[in-house]
């Protein structure tokens, strides 16, 4: 049976999350498309790289020699892999070095697959095209909504709808957050517990501000919308003004004060924003509660479709499926595997 070999550039807690998922269905994949997952190389910021072209035991990594001289432009330019599992954190502010990661592979006529929201928020159309170029396939399914099929369903399930706008939540720390002071939780003790919890940043300013809410609205307007649009492009506000008094003010009159995500076009050209917005009760957006998330996309064919993420845990396991979701679809489209 042939080898599927992969490079995963990152090995954090998503990637580590991932190489157990793709343990778990190695005999799936191997019964429905007849190939053998391996990982043939691991990069990290902290270690350096470790390549085997028979492939690695992610069990037995702490016992495995990592060699800090190599650096992740090494291992995408010279390492022998099929797909490149970009996994690195994201740089809101200019996308790198991720969008390098993606393009040094897709030139390399390799397979793409990224959970790092910046290479679609900053370089969607390029790499796009440059995959399209290079007969090869550019997933990134993971980059919103964790591993939630909201790329996938515009691609699979809505042909040819057109969207012409986004509205969501899709800001856990800010959406728990506030979710908390509306129980009466000061805004510092909620983020102090989000920390303590594991899903708040230590820094947790560029979700508190807005920034995280505006990278992934870029994404999926960029995506969904076949538009060209940058994070700094939106109109942000983040929810660090937002008084408990406000909450409650909002509560009398049956609303709740949400982070809200909204991309639209307006004289053809594409306009988003990140505010906090009181909704109406009975709104779908007020019943988002916590760590969850939702978007919806209005489409001209089909009108409204909503997708919810709820609470689940492990977090981090959804995240990991979206990656194995894009192995999967790259599996089933590729013609040259």
């Amino acid at each position: 049976m042939k080898n599927l070999k992969l490079a995963m550039i990152g090995y954090g807690n998503v990637g580590k999350a991932f190489a157990k998922m793709l343990k778990t269905r190695k005999q799936y994949i191997a019964d429905t498309y007849g190939v053998n997952p391996v990982i043939t190389a691991i990069c990290t910021r902290s270690k350096g790289a470790l390549l085997d072209r028979d492939g690695i035991d992610t069990d037995l990594l702490e016992s495995r020699i990592f060699d800090k001289n190599v650096g992740s432009m090494e291992v995408i330019e010279q390492a022998d892999y099929d797909v490149m599992v970009e996994l690195t954190p994201i740089n809101i502010m200019t996308g790198q070095p991720a969008i390098d990661h993606v393009r040094s592979a897709l030139e390399r006529k390799k397979h793409v697959i990224t959970a790092n929201k910046g290479t679609i928020a900053w370089a969607y159309r390029e790499l796009k095209n440059l995959a399209a170029e290079n007969h090869v396939i550019f997933c990134h399914e993971a980059t919103v909504m964790d591993g939630v099929p909201v790329f996938n369903l515009a691609k699979e399930t809505l042909k040819a709808c057109k969207i012409t706008e986004v509205k969501g939540i899709l800001n856990a720390t800010t959406n728990y957050v506030l979710d908390q002071m509306e129980k009466g939780v000061s805004y510092e003790e909620a983020v102090k517990e989000g920390q303590r919890r594991g899903f708040v940043e230590a820094d947790p300013s560029m979700d508190l501000e807005g920034w995280d809410a505006a990278a992934k609205l870029t994404a999926l307007m960029n995506v969904l919308m076949d538009v060209k649009i940058t994070p700094p492009d939106i109109k942000r506000t983040g929810i660090s003004e937002i008084t408990k008094e406000q909450l409650l003010e909002a509560a009398k009159h049956g609303q709740k004060i949400k982070l809200v995500c909204h991309g639209w076009l307006e004289d053809g050209k594409p306009v988003g924003t990140v505010q906090p917005q009181a909704v109406n009760g009975d709104d779908l957006l007020a019943s988002i509660n916590g760590t969850a998330a939702a978007v919806t996309v209005n489409t001209d064919l089909m009108g409204e479709v909503s997708i919810i993420e709820h609470v689940y845990e492990p977090e981090i396991d959804q995240t990991a499926y979206g990656v194995l979701s894009d192995l999967l679809r790259i599996l089933t489209d590729a013609e040259n595997l």
